[in-house]
């Protein structure tokens, strides 16, 4: 069932976007740094974020949907963790960093949001 959010939806598309950008974070960590233990933590949270909203998306229930985007937040969450990490260590340089970060950081505050709301809706 789809809770009201719809393809269109700005976290739909800001979580996709910000994918792509983890992504190619990655590439560039792997064939630059030769980091390659935390780059696939960042990777691996950081895209997750955008597959639980899209699987929330076409959720079953209410509770289905609620659950997918909680734990779209706790990706959130983590990948900001992997980013400081990176930033703190040389990996990521300030740019990229502060990129990554305010997307995520944007994320993190419509993520809350749409818990805090379908919390209050169950």
């Amino acid at each position: 069932m789809n809770q009201g959010m719809k393809a269109e939806n700005p976290v739909v598309a800001k979580s996709k976007a910000f994918a792509v950008a983890i992504v190619r974070a990655y590439q560039k960590l792997r064939s630059e740094k030769r980091e390659f233990v935390l780059s696939q933590q960042l990777v691996r949270s950081g895209t997750s974020i955008g597959a639980n909203i899209h699987e929330a998306t076409r959720g079953q229930s209410r509770a289905d949907f609620s659950a997918k985007m909680s734990i779209a937040l706790k990706e959130a969450q983590e990948t900001d963790y992997w980013l400081d990490l990176l930033h703190e260590t040389d990996y990521l340089d300030t740019p990229t960093f502060a990129a990554l970060h305010a997307m995520n950081d944007e994320l993190l505050r419509l993520l809350t949001a749409i818990c805090k709301t379908s919390a209050a809706r169950s």
